[in-house]
């Protein structure tokens, strides 16, 4: 198995997706698993370490696993078949044997990345469907980063740190999750700035 880790999340446009790029721990190949929107919005909260004022899905389901004593020991992509990537999520439950989930990659990853468990991908699904870390970004010059999206229609530059602030505070109410990541982004990179 290859121990991967997320790299970057990017809109892929074929799709209307985005694509999770795994990139090899110690080496050049990364794997794009294409997700939905909010697969990639949970993702994106999850590498950013932003606590939402309630638990989200993925959020529950590692608070759950926790009191009940279970550790998630790893999350494999185990298959790749007709273009759809398959993923089991490994479990030490206390007093129990060990339990393998199956699992859509994006929740594996969204709950791996919570936990701070390993994602691992199976040598034959990277060797199959990897590409060289060059090659992809030739590929997707088209894609943006879902940090570097646009924040809204007006330059976000033009507002004051307060604006974004509050409109941060509506995004969070507002369990615009993606919307409040870009933000919160916006409002560190103009704070890093002025220093």
């Amino acid at each position: 198995m290859i121990e991967v880790e997320v790299s970057k999340i990017a809109f892929y446009p074929p799709s209307k997706g985005y694509a999770v790029l795994l990139s090899e721990v110690g080496g050049d190949r990364q794997l794009p698993v294409i997700v939905g929107a909010f697969e990639a919005q949970a993702i994106a909260l999850a590498l950013e370490g932003m606590k939402m004022p309630r638990p989200m899905t993925h959020d529950l389901i590692s608070t759950i696993l926790e009191d009940l004593g279970a550790d998630i020991k790893e999350v494999v992509i185990t298959d790749l078949i007709d273009g759809t990537f398959y993923a089991k999520i490994f479990i030490d439950v206390y007093d129990y044997s060990d339990k393998e989930i199956d699992s859509r990659p994006s929740d594996a990853i969204a709950i791996a990345l919570r936990v701070g468990a390993t994602v691992y991908v199976e040598n034959e699904v990277m060797d199959e469907a990897g590409v060289i870390a060059d090659e992809l970004d030739a590929v997707g010059e088209e894609s943006e980063d879902l940090t570097e999206e646009r924040i809204t229609a007006s330059s976000a530059s033009e507002q004051s740190i307060d604006d974004l602030q509050e409109a941060l505070k509506k995004a969070v109410d507002a369990e615009e999750y993606e919307k409040a990541a870009k933000l919160r982004d916006k409002i560190k990179q103009i704070e890093e700035q002025k220093n």
